[in-house]
């Protein structure tokens, strides 16, 4: 999405916040109690260099 002319943050927000909209989930798309979302810790800023999203440190899945 960013080489296709997205910013990192506008690509990160697709990926994430407006896919969960798209699948009009009232479960998804928050971190909070009763609520189901996969948290993924990355080396380094995503909305700096895309490219950390390939270094994933671990995915915790809370259901």
């Amino acid at each position: 999405m960013v080489r296709l002319g997205m910013t990192l943050t506008e690509a990160l927000r697709a990926a994430t916040i407006v896919a969960t909209d798209i699948l009009d989930s009232k479960n998804l798309g928050a971190i909070r109690a009763g609520m189901v979302a996969d948290v993924v810790a990355v080396d380094g800023d995503p909305t700096d260099d895309i490219a950390a999203l390939r270094k994933v440190r671990f995915v915790r899945t809370c259901l």
